[in-house]
Order: structure tokens, then sequence, then C-alpha cells
């Protein structure tokens, strides 16, 4: 039995969820007691992401929700504290679904995946957890335009680089001047926009995108979809990745120009990641480890420290407060 500081899920929120009201952390007991095939994780990194606000809800979903009282739970970077499983020996760095804790039991040590020469490489453990495991889909050709919602986050800010690194001209919209300079200066954007400011978020896609776009890579939802859908091009493609404005109201916003779907012949697709656990493997992780270090790409996270900070770091990133990848770091290795 280990003492294991653990964010527990309380309640389903309605809004913006509060911490110490709808998660909190406590002091749990953990008893170890591995069957064949289980291991005992050390967490060392865990991700925030946006769709873990739809978990908090009592509903079907993709993912399962979270359970009320108990710890809460995703991607995470862990070492192999016990083993009853060959293939995950003690001291093995790996990557999985885990907890939003010290320690996890997995059972059957089922969706865990070893990081090779995790200890030696120059890559961060926490790069795992975004930058070596973001695929990009949408069939771009050179020359395209692709617009980039939330672009400074997570996703926005590698499906950026990457559709510059095949020859698209990339606009990216953004909640801050600092964030705007940074997807124009450090990124290299061809345009990016304040959304808040100047105008309606049509008003800014009209001028950083007079000709239209062709892709759309979709985070937010409401408005900033319907002024994409707006300025579509014919055949133009729509990758939804998430739409994290509407996640947290009671009050969603009601698109009113859908039908450009069927009049521009759109393709409009949903994209889940763990979709592509083969395109996310070992020759993709080592080709963008290769770009991270030699700085052909740009990754910028925003880590909280400490379990503790994990709470409002979950709240801020559904909130735009982060500047960039969420994790939280638990341990050093």
């Amino acid at each position: 039995m280990v003492q294991n500081k653990s964010a527990i899920f309380l309640k389903y929120p309605t809004e913006y969820p509060v911490a110490g009201e709808h998660l909190e952390i406590q002091n749990k007991e953990l008893t170890v007691d591995l069957k064949d095939n289980d291991v005992l994780l050390r967490n060392l990194y865990f991700s925030l992401d946006p769709y873990m606000r739809g978990r908090m809800r009592n509903a079907k979903s993709y993912v399962p929700g979270f359970q009320i009282g108990e710890a809460m739970t995703g991607y995470g970077v862990a070492e192999v504290k016990e083993s009853k499983n060959a293939a995950f020996p003690v001291g093995t760095i790996v990557s999985g679904f885990t907890g939003w804790q010290q320690y996890s039991v997995i059972p059957g040590a089922s969706g865990l995946r070893v990081i090779p020469g995790a200890r030696e490489s120059p890559i961060p453990l926490s790069a795992h957890l975004g930058v070596l495991g973001m695929p990009i889909i949408g069939q771009p050709k050179a020359g395209e335009t692709i617009f980039v919602s939330a672009a400074a986050g997570a996703v926005g800010q590698l499906v950026g680089q990457m559709a510059k690194k095949l020859g698209l001209r990339v606009v990216g919209s953004a909640g801050s001047d600092d964030k705007v300079d940074y997807l124009i200066n450090e990124l290299k954007f061809d345009a990016a926009f304040n959304y808040k400011k100047n105008g309606t978020i049509l008003e800014n896609l009209k001028r950083a995108a007079p000709e239209g776009i062709d892709i759309y890579y979709e985070n937010v939802g409401g408005e900033t979809l319907e002024a994409a859908l707006e300025m579509m091009k014919d055949h133009g493609r729509i990758i939804a990745c998430g739409m994290i404005s509407q996640y947290n109201t009671q009050q969603p916003y009601g698109i009113r120009n859908l039908f450009h779907i069927v009049s521009k012949r759109i393709t409009f697709r949903g994209f889940i990641v763990s979709d592509f656990a083969e395109e996310c493997g070992a020759d993709f992780a080592k080709d963008v480890g290769s770009w991270l270090v030699k700085k052909e790409i740009i990754y910028r996270e925003d880590i909280a420290e400490g379990i503790d900070a994990s709470p409002e770091a979950f709240i801020g990133m559904l909130k735009g407060k982060n500047f960039g990848k969420q994790v939280v770091k638990i341990a050093d290795l």
C-alpha cells in the first residue's frame, strides 16, 4: 500500500468546472496487489486536453467519462516501478493512459507503449504527450491555404508548422497579441489575428485570407466555425479536432450557414487521434523527434509543476490561459 496523491472527480459541472467543487486533490491509499502482466507506474507527466471537459458529463462518448469519487485519467508518461509483465521490466519508461495521480496500477499493462532510449534522448519526456503523437490529415497540397484556430495551442502550433513544411499558406487565430506575435515571428505563420480585436472573426479572417481557405483545422467551433464556412473554397476540407468554445456553456452557438457544406461540396471530418495509432508509431516519432532536435519545428509547452497545480491548470487551459501544450509535471525521472 502506498500514499497516492490524486486529482479526484467530485461532480458534473454545467459550465466551467471549479476547483474544490468539481475536482480536488486528495491523498489516497493505493493497494498494490499485482496480478500476472500488471504493472505499477510512477507517473512523471500527464497531459491536460480540452476533450477532457467532455468526460465530465454523464453521457456516452468516444472515451469513457470520469467516474465520480475516482481519480481522473488521461495520457501520461511514467516509469515502471513494479512489474509482473516481462515486456515492461522495472525502470522502463512508457507512455499511455494513466492517471492524474502519483502512482497508477495498469492491469495487463493495457495500452502502454515503451519509449525507446528515453533516458538518453535529448527530447523531453513531455514531448511524447503532444508533438510526438499528432499526425496531420486533410489531404494538404502545396500552394493551398489552411486556417488553424487556437493556433498557439497544443495542436494548432504543430499543424501550422507541418503545413508550412508541406508548402501551404498558413493562417492562424489566437486569443492574445503575444500569441499572435509568437505565431508570426517564431512559428512563421503567413498571417495571424487576435480574434478578440479589430472587428468580427469573419472580418479578421477575410483580411488574413482574402482569397478564401482550402482547409480549416477546427479547434474552436461557434463563431469561428461559422466564419470558416463562409470563407471555404469549393471542395474545401474541414478537420474537426475540437470545439472548445462550446464545452462550458449551456447555450451552444447555433451555426447559421451550414448549407455551405452542400453548396461548396465541403468535406467535414471528425478527428480523434487514437484512430491514428499506427501513423503515430515509431517512424513518426523518429521523424518528428529529429525535427525537434534540429529545431526545424518549435514546440511550446506550458508546464504546471506538481499534481496540486493540476485543477487550476486544467481550468485555465479550458479558458485559454495556457500558452502552448498544457502539461503537468508530477516527478523527475
